[in-house]
């Protein structure tokens, strides 16, 4: 089984996928983390993300591996593990110009893919349900308001980047939402046969719960 969550930033698909995941003993991959890792790695290189051909070098050679952890999953980059690195506002901000990239978008999808092919997998994105695994045994598009998710998104990062305000955050956030939604590849729209979660008024637990339930019996691996 195959198990697509894709959404906006902040709605909460990569923390639910995760224990979603853990539930139904199932592998679990965020891939906005492969986006993140090119983007880290373009910055150590000093690359401009605007160059596009060589952002997709990066992507073609690049080592993405992940790995259960006690608290989540990690990421390792090339041997090293980047899992708290790649979750900075600097990095999610680069990502964002990476993902745009349509030569980086296919070799990362070309990897999900595999990645993905042996099933029993929960994966997340924006892009999972239309593109990566269209015919996905389930798949879930999670929304909530901008100003909620944006409040979720700054008390996440709060304890560690005290300096940033929650206008700021909102503010990246609405910039997010517009360059996913309009991008020219793989912009971030609902499969038509997703299903969607309102999860504004929702805590953790009762997302979980509901999309086990609509998800249903499954074979263990």
């Amino acid at each position: 089984m195959i198990i697509a969550i894709d959404g906006p930033a902040g709605s909460g698909k990569s923390t639910v996928a995760q224990l979603i995941a853990s539930r139904l003993n199932f592998k679990y991959i965020e891939t906005g983390s492969m986006y993140r890792a090119v983007a880290w790695k373009a910055l150590q290189a000093k690359i401009n993300p605007e160059e596009q051909e060589r952002i997709a070098e990066v992507a073609r050679t690049i080592s993405i591996e992940f790995q259960p952890g006690n608290e989540r999953q990690k990421v390792i980059v090339d041997g090293e593990d980047l899992t708290p690195v790649l979750k900075t506002e600097t990095i999610g901000r680069l990502a964002a110009v990476v993902a745009a990239n349509k030569a980086v978008r296919e070799v990362l999808v070309a990897q999900q893919q595999d990645m993905g092919r042996n099933g029993n997998v929960v994966m997340d994105g924006r892009d999972i349900g239309t593109v990566v695994f269209p015919d996905a045994d389930k798949k879930f598009f999670l929304v909530a308001d901008q100003k909620e998710r944006a409040q979720r998104r700054h008390q996440e990062i709060r304890a560690k980047s005290p300096e940033v305000t929650f206008e700021k955050i909102y503010e990246q956030l609405q910039q997010r939402d517009f360059e996913d939604e309009n991008r020219e590849v793989s912009p971030l729209v609902p499969a038509k046969d997703s299903i969607r979660l309102d999860t504004t008024q929702m805590n953790i637990e009762d997302v979980v719960a509901q999309m086990i339930e609509m998800i249903g019996p499954v074979h263990s691996p």
